[in-house]
């Protein structure tokens, strides 16, 4: 199962009144699919999944399967610090069907041991949906070990891994030691040069304000038009940064709520940004005639 091109990481919406907002959640999709993404992530770091009760994040994830209605892949958010609860998750997401793959984190806060990385990850492959690896030391405290990588890349389940660490000398040595094995960037700004080393794409933030320029960003430079592609990262470096000049999803969902498409609605510990951020992205935003 091949996974490439521009997976959002898609944000989950909430109403005023702090319950999931599937309403908005069904517009998102639909936007996302007919700006043409190659996926939508569904509940992982930028879908609150730390937030959300258990039955939420099934239902989260059933929905989008089910607005999506086939024309994407989806990638279900089903990591956890404990093995047995990312099993659990895991499972849940088979049983109701329709995902393509699931998003596996670094188990974050216990820090395992090289071994322990291991067997986790490979416990949650050995249940039959397709893996993809989430290396985000930043979030998670502890890198997967690039020896651990080549490891798991042998197993059959265990088909790509998300790279948040900020390296593309990572990318670099992932591809030295198992160059058949698919890398995703997990940072928007880091895309375009990540795939110049052979990354397959992007898991995006930034494609929930954008969808159809990252999409065009990346197969451009998937079909190796870096002089275009690299246009269009100019253009959007702007919003790529400020995304994140707080806690994701806090701007994103900033964002969305500025250009009307949900609510401006967190739940703790997360809450909105500060007011010299806002007006920030909202010039951002503005340059770019996003709003």
């Amino acid at each position: 199962m091949e996974l490439k091109g521009t997976i959002t990481a898609l944000v989950t919406p909430f109403t005023a009144q702090g319950a999931v907002d599937y309403g908005a959640l069904q517009a998102l999709v639909a936007r996302q699919t007919a700006a043409g993404v190659e996926g939508i992530c569904s509940v992982g770091t930028s879908g609150e999944s730390p937030t959300l009760t258990h039955e939420e994040h099934h239902k989260v994830i059933e929905k989008t399967i089910e607005f999506a209605a086939g024309k994407c892949r989806i990638v279900a958010g089903t990591g956890a610090n404990s093995t047995a609860e990312a099993v659990s998750l895991t499972e849940a997401v088979i049983a109701m069907g329709g995902a393509d793959a699931c998003l596996q984190v670094t188990p974050y806060y216990n820090k395992p041991n090289s071994e322990g990385l291991y067997r986790h990850f490979m416990t949650v492959a050995d249940l039959g949906l397709p893996v993809v690896l989430y290396n985000v030391p930043g979030r998670a405290g502890k890198e997967i070990p690039l020896d651990v990588v080549a490891r798991l890349a042998k197993h059959p389940n265990i088909v790509a891994i998300k790279e948040a660490a900020g390296s593309v000398e990572r990318v670099s040595a992932i591809k030295n030691l198992v160059p058949d094995f698919a890398v995703l960037s997990g940072d928007d700004s880091l895309a375009l040069p990540m795939i110049s080393v052979g990354a397959q794409g992007v898991i995006s933030v930034a494609s929930n304000i954008i969808p159809k320029e990252m999409g065009d960003l990346v197969r451009l430079a998937l079909a190796g038009d870096f002089a275009s592609a690299r246009d269009l990262h100019r253009r959007y470096y702007p919003l790529f940064h400020n995304l994140f000049i707080d806690t994701n999803p806090v701007m994103v969902k900033e964002a969305l709520a500025l250009t009307g498409r949900i609510t401006r609605a967190f739940r703790l510990p997360l809450c909105e940004t500060t007011d010299a951020n806002l007006a920030i992205l909202r010039a951002t935003l503005a340059d770019l005639a996003l709003v």
